[in-house]
């Protein structure tokens, strides 16, 4: 899971996201980090990147693949990510630094199809609320 630095929304994210893809088809979309991933295997069989945006997961990209990278003569990691953003459910996360791995259990379920972002939240506070 990684916290989506700067956005507000999840629109602004994936607008974000977009634009990546549009600037370099080649490359796709990819997120930089400093740390090559120890669960790398893991990662590789069917992991995600969940995006968390003001505290609350938001939406995921499966990881299509590691690459290693040198930026300003360091040795990064790039993480590319498939296109698609898949939303999740709306559920909140303590802030945290960095990225972090989630076990598959405690990951948020896809929304369903059709289900907008403001239905999920509604549901996400009428459950804190125990009315769900």
């Amino acid at each position: 899971m990684k916290v989506a630095v700067g956005a507000k929304t999840p629109d602004e994210l994936a607008a974000r996201l977009q634009a990546l893809l549009k600037r370099d088809p080649a490359l796709g979309v990819s997120h930089t980090t400093r740390m090559w991933p120890k669960r790398e295997a893991e990662i590789l069989q069917g992991g995600s990147l969940y995006w968390a945006v003001a505290k609350k997961f938001a939406l995921r990209q499966r990881v299509r693949g590691l690459e290693p990278v040198v930026v300003d003569g360091v040795r990064k990691c790039r993480i590319l990510l498939d296109p698609e953003l898949v939303p999740v459910r709306s559920v909140a996360r303590r802030p945290f630094q960095g990225w972090r791995y989630l076990e598959p259990s405690k990951a948020p379920p896809d929304l369903a199809a059709g289900t907008s972002r403001s239905e999920a939240e509604l549901e996400r506070t009428l459950a804190e609320l125990g009315l769900l």
